[in-house]
C-alpha cells in the first residue's frame, strides 16, 4: 500500500496541467528524463499517445489488480481490514464521540460475520450426526378394550459409526401411566429413525434405557455413519456459544443458536428424577429432547431434555452433560442396564424441623422405613425404625445424599455407616451389591 500511495505522488506538470503517471513504479532515470525532454510542437496524435493512452492503461490496470485481490479470500479480509481503519482515521475530524460509535459499529459488523459464519461451520459438521426418531406407544383405556396408537418424536445422537444412537429416555420410555388415571400408555411398540438428509426409515432396535439418567440407547442397522464428536462439558463456560440441534415439533434438522446460561444446576424432572444440568437460552422445544448441544468447535456439550415452560418463561433450557453420559451410554450397550450399587433400604429425610414438628426425640438423618429381604442393608444388620446419621464420616440428613456418596463407589465395594437405634449409636458396614 505504502508504494502504491507513492507513486500516485509522481505526478508531471506540463503547460500548467497535471498527470498521473502511466506506470505502477516510475525510474529515477525515467522521471528526469520527461522533465528534461525538449519542448516540441504539440499533435493531437502526440498528445494521446504520451498521456492519454497511458492515463487509461493505468485505471485498466488498477481495476484488474483489484479484482484480483478481492476474488482471493485472505487478500479481500486484508483489504476489508484496511478499509475499516481507513475510515475510522479519516472520520477522526468529526469529533472524538461521533468517532468512537464508528469505531464501535464496524466492530459490531465484524464481530456479526464471526458469528453467522461459526453458526454456518457449526451446523454442517453436526447435522449429519443428528437424527429424528419417531415412537408408537399402545395406549390402554378404560372406555375402550381395544387399544389405540400414540406417536411420540424426539431426536437422537449418533455415537458410533455402526449405528449406536444416544438419546433420551423418555423418548423411547414414557411413563407407564398418564396423568390422566383413565389412560394407560405401554412400552415402545415401534421405533424408526431417519438420517440426515435421508427420507428412508430405518428401524430402531432399543439396546438399553435407564430413567434414573433419562438416557436410552437404540441401534439401527447402517454402517459408515457421522459420528459426532464429544467435548469436555466439564470445560464449558457460562456465556459461551451454543447451538441446539434436533427435531422440535417434528421439524427435522432444525438448530437453534444462544449461549450457555449457567452450569451444574440442579434440576428435577416431572418424575422428581434430579439432574446436575448445563442451562442454555437456545430455543428447545418438544422433539428436542435427546438432540445434541453443542459448542462452536461442533462438539457435543450436551444432551438436550428438559426445558421450563409457561407463559413468563422463555429462554431457559437445559441438557445433560456429555461426560456424565458416557459411562451411562457405555453400560447401557454392554449391559442393557446400568449397574448401580445397593444398599436395600427405602428412607425417609428425617431434619430437624420435621422431629421439631411431631415433637420426635430422634436424631436427625434418614429414617429406615423398610429393608429389603436378601439385601445388603439386611445381611449388615440394619433394621426398620433405625436412623442413618453418618456415611463414609460424613453426617447426612437426607436420602439423596446417602445416594450421592453410595453412586461413587463401586459394586463390591464396603461403605461405612453409623446408625442410632433406641438412642444409642452404632457402626455398621455394608457390602454394596448390585442393583436389583
Amino acid at each position: 500500500m505504502e508504494e502504491n500511495q507513492s507513486n500516485e505522488n509522481n505526478n508531471v506538470t506540463e503547460n500548467n496541467q497535471t498527470f498521473k503517471s502511466a506506470k505502477p513504479v516510475a525510474t529515477e532515470t525515467g522521471y528526469k528524463e520527461f522533465r528534461n525532454s525538449e519542448k516540441r510542437p504539440k499533435s493531437s496524435s502526440g498528445f494521446g499517445k504520451t498521456v492519454i493512452l497511458p492515463f487509461f492503461c493505468g485505471i485498466l490496470g488498477t481495476v484488474l489488480v483489484i479484482g484480483t485481490c478481492i476474488s482471493v479470500p485472505s487478500i479481500k479480509e486484508q483489504i476489508i481490514k484496511q478499509l475499516v481503519t481507513t475510515t475510522t482515521t479519516n472520520d477522526s475530524s468529526k469529533g472524538e464521540g461521533n468517532n468512537s460509535n464508528l469505531a464501535n459499529m464496524n466492530t459490531q459488523l465484524i464481530s456479526l460475520q464471526g458469528y453467522s459464519e461459526t453458526g454456518v461451520g457449526v451446523a454442517k459438521k453436526v447435522q449429519p450426526s443428528i437424527v429424528a426418531i419417531t415412537v408408537e406407544y399402545s395406549v390402554n383405556s378404560i372406555f375402550n378394550r381395544t387399544p389405540s396408537t400414540a406417536t411420540a418424536r424426539g431426536s437422537g445422537i449418533i455415537i458410533s459409526e455402526d449405528g449406536y444412537i444416544l438419546t433420551n429416555n423418555h423418548v423411547i420410555n414414557s411413563s407407564n401411566s398418564s396423568k390422566n388415571s383413565f389412560y394407560e400408555i405401554g412400552k415402545a411398540n415401534k421405533v424408526t429413525v431417519k438420517l440426515y438428509n435421508d427420507d428412508t426409515e430405518y428401524k430402531g432396535e432399543i439396546i438399553g434405557t435407564d430413567s434414573q439418567t433419562d438416557l436410552a440407547v437404540i441401534k439401527i442397522d447402517k454402517t459408515d455413519l457421522t459420528a459426532a464428536e464429544l467435548g469436555d462439558s466439564d470445560s464449558v463456560q457460562v456465556g459461551e456459544f451454543s447451538m441446539a440441534i434436533g427435531s422440535p415439533l417434528g421439524l427435522d434438522n432444525s438448530v437453534t443458536a444462544g449461549i450457555v446460561s449457567a452450569v451444574n444446576r440442579e434440576v428435577s424432572d416431572e418424575d422428581g428424577n434430579k439432574y446436575v444440568a448445563i442451562q442454555t437460552d437456545a430455543a428447545i422445544n418438544s422433539g428436542n429432547s435427546g438432540g445434541a448441544l453443542v459448542n462452536s468447535k461442533g462438539q457435543v456439550i450436551g444432551v438436550n431434555t428438559l426445558k421450563l415452560s409457561g407463559t413468563s418463561v422463555e429462554g431457559i433450557g437445559f441438557a445433560i452433560p456429555i461426560n456424565a453420559t458416557k459411562d451411562i451410554y457405555n453400560q447401557l450397550i454392554q449391559y442393557s442396564k446400568v449397574k448401580r450399587p445397593y444398599v436395600g433400604i427405602s428412607g425417609s429425610d428425617l431434619t430437624k424441623e420435621i422431629a421439631e414438628q411431631y415433637r420426635l426425640a430422634l436424631d436427625v438423618g434418614v429414617y429406615v422405613r423398610s429393608v429389603d429381604d436378601f439385601s445388603a442393608a439386611e445381611k449388615a444388620g440394619i433394621k426398620p425404625g433405625d436412623i442413618i446419621i453418618e456415611a463414609e464420616g460424613k453426617k447426612i440428613t437426607k436420602m439423596d445424599e446417602l445416594n450421592e456418596i453410595k453412586n461413587k463407589k463401586q459394586i463390591g465395594d464396603t461403605l461405612k455407616l453409623k446408625i442410632s437405634r433406641d438412642g444409642k449409636e452404632k457402626d455398621v458396614t455394608v457390602t454394596l451389591q448390585e442393583q436389583p
